[in-house]
């Protein structure tokens, strides 16, 4: 071998080498990593046994555990509640044309209630989800009450019991769904629940409720009253949130009243107990109402609700705590609940359980005796019938202020021809207020003018008064609109919901106390109310004062209007713009037909009819009281000099 190979055989052995002795140690390395994951697995699968064998363990203890509590609850509510306690819950739906009511043998209530006609605000889109009156997991309707349980009284909370149902059964004209909860053997608290198919206004919104206690009376403990909690929280379904929070509130009736209280309108909470008894109790909202009615009335009521925020989809959560007197003879309590929309022409059909009325139509604030009544038999009659013929409801806006105003047209007239009066006898006003400028003659003045009036032929009081007469009729139809549920959802031109405010531009801000959104009808409303302000303005005697007036009289009361009416119903808004249009138009035509001239002459055949007229008694009389007052100012005067002196 050469030199070059032996040095080439060395190399080779020892990379040789070294490699064997670099995989003895990684071969070392691995099995030691082999030894440590095996042991790992063996600890890991150890502890699972361990594991599972304290989990059988507690589950075995948990098991007996829970049969010592299953026993232990058994000997305190006995076999019957504990299974209806821990049984399985079944739910059970009754509809009509009107209603869907969907049940549940949790606690045997009412779970959901939706209303077939109705349809709530969709802010994009058709309206096409129905109206439910509750939101259905805040529904609650638990009945407590006091059974016999050795040496105390065990409390029986039905809202934590799954009564038992054989389902709904036809009979009739009427749907009936009848649950139970057996409290002992023999013994069982039944509700019944009856819906009717029979198409009948004091039904059609109707759910007849009845309480049956049977075989009960011998474990019940002695109590006076069974107890009632009945709450649920309702939908925001209108546009508006602080509208339909305005008009809802909780009411209730009293026995023989022809009247409704409420808890009023709040974005608060509110209360109120009523020791007396109950006859009804309502979760009243802005157009839709569930009342519960007590045929033999509720003994006491503890009620209220609280307000949700806006842009939660709710508005208030409401909740009533009712007393049912309770003897040992009382075996059934007879209710009705009603689920359905403040409409005048159902509500007033819906009676008491002898026909009697039970005001169940109040529950539509429409104002007081005279602007009530005026609504009740003049606007809603109109309405009713005019709907029949009319699909349009701004159509039937427009007949409606049409009959109005030919309704006061006499008093628009007189209105305007006694401020035509005024503006024509001004100079001689005027020359009365030179001829007298002293206060001590301010009684001589006085006279003066009243004899200036009756020779006219003007009444002082001719051109407010008219207006003051309309007022109710204004209030009565300002109280109207917004709570008449004939306009809810009805279009109109560029309103899509006459009931709610229009908008023809929704704002990216909040302008404060006018809202986020530009009402057409409002502001046209303001428009006209500024060209009516300024033909009144015109037709007013010209005064120095009055000057100052204008801004208040012309443009003042519009800008509070706009402000005001913002937020309100475009129907009430599109109202009050006819009204104002058509006024204007009246005034027109009237000074057309009756300008100054026609007036003075009118008032001179006045004068003349006045001048040789005999006195009335009344006319005697306030001339001698006037003579009497200007001489006691005149002693009075006499008394000041004397000291003076």
């Amino acid at each position: 071998m050469d030199k070059k190979t032996i040095i080439g055989v060395v190399l080779m052995s020892l990379i040789f080498i070294g490699y064997m002795l670099y995989s003895s140690k990684q071969q070392a390395e691995y099995q030691q990593y082999l030894e440590q994951v095996q042991a790992e697995e063996a600890a890991t699968a150890q502890a699972n046994e361990d594991i599972e064998a304290e989990q059988a363990q507690a589950a075995a203890s948990d098991e007996q555990d829970a049969e010592s509590a299953l026993e232990r609850e058994k000997s305190i509510y006995g076999d019957y509640l504990v299974a209806a306690r821990n049984a399985q819950a079944q739910e059970f739906t009754m509809s009509n044309d009107y209603l869907t009511v969907d049940f549940s043998t949790l606690g045997g209530v009412m779970s959901k209630v939706t209303l077939e006609e109705y349809t709530k605000f969709a802010p994009k889109g058709e309206r096409n989800e129905k109206v439910v009156l509750y939101d259905p997991s805040t529904a609650k309707f638990d009945m407590t009450f006091y059974i016999k349980q050795g040496l105390n009284n065990l409390p029986i909370n039905t809202s934590e019991y799954v009564f038992t149902s054989e389902g709904v059964r036809r009979e009739g004209d009427a749907q009936r769904l009848v649950m139970q909860l057996e409290v002992a053997a023999g013994a069982f608290l039944q509700y019944e629940y009856v819906l009717y198919d029979e198409k009948n206004p004091s039904r059609d919104y109707m759910l007849d409720f009845n309480i049956k206690l049977v075989n009960l009376s011998p474990i019940m403990a002695q109590q006076s009253t069974l107890g009632i909690e009945w709450a649920n929280r309702t939908y925001q379904n209108e546009r508006s949130f602080k509208t339909e929070n305005m008009y809802t509130t909780l009411s209730y009736h009293l026995p023989g009243e022809e009247s409704v209280e409420d808890l009023g309108m709040s974005e608060d909470a509110k209360s109120k107990q009523v020791q007396s008894e109950v006859n009804w109790v309502a979760f009243r909202q802005q157009f839709f109402s569930q009342a519960f009615i007590a045929h033999n009335n509720f003994a006491y009521s503890d009620m209220g609700f609280t307000t949700d925020v806006k842009d939660s989809g709710f508005i208030k959560n409401y909740s009533a705590r009712l007393g049912l007197p309770y003897n040992a003879q009382t075996t059934e309590y007879n209710f009705s609940f009603y689920c359905g929309p403040n409409k005048y022409a159902v509500l007033s059909n819906v009676v008491g359980p002898d026909g009697e009325k039970i005001a169940m139509e109040r529950l539509i604030p429409l104002g007081g005796w005279l602007v009530g009544w005026f609504n009740r038999w003049i606007v809603i009659p109109v309405f009713d019938f005019l709907s029949k013929y009319i699909g349009s409801f701004g159509v039937i806006i427009l007949i409606l202020t049409i009959l109005v105003k030919l309704l006061i047209f006499p008093l628009t007239y007189k209105s305007y021809l006694s401020t035509a009066k005024m503006r024509v006898i001004k100079p001689e006003m005027d020359a009365l207020n030179e001829k007298y400028p002293r206060e001590e003659d301010a009684m001589k003045k006085q006279q003066a003018m009243m004899n200036l009036y009756k020779k006219a032929g003007i009444n002082p009081l001719g051109g407010c008064l008219p207006m003051l007469i309309q007022l109710p009729l204004l209030w009565a139809l300002f109280r109207f609109f917004p709570v008449s549920i004939e306009l809810r959802a009805q279009p109109f031109l560029w309103a899509d919901d006459l009931s709610s405010y229009d908008s023809i531009l929704n704002l990216p801000f909040t302008i404060p106390f006018y809202g986020d959104h530009i009402s057409l009808f409002c502001l046209l409303m303001c428009v006209t109310m500024i060209g009516f302000s300024m033909i009144n303005y015109q037709q007013q005697p010209s005064q120095p004062q009055m000057a100052g007036m204008k801004f208040m009289m012309v443009y003042m009361m519009p800008v509070m209007m706009l402000f005001w009416f913002n937020d309100y119903a475009s129907g009430l808004c599109y109202y009050y713009l006819l009204s104002q249009l058509i006024t204007m138009i009246q005034m027109t035509a009237i000074r057309r037909f009756v300008d100054d001239d026609k007036i003075h002459a009118m008032m001179e055949r006045n004068a003349a009819k006045q001048k040789n007229k005999k006195k009335s008694k009344f006319q005697l009389r306030y001339e001698e009281l006037m003579r009497q007052q200007e001489e006691m100012m005149r002693q009075q005067e006499k008394a000041k000099g004397g000291k003076r002196r």
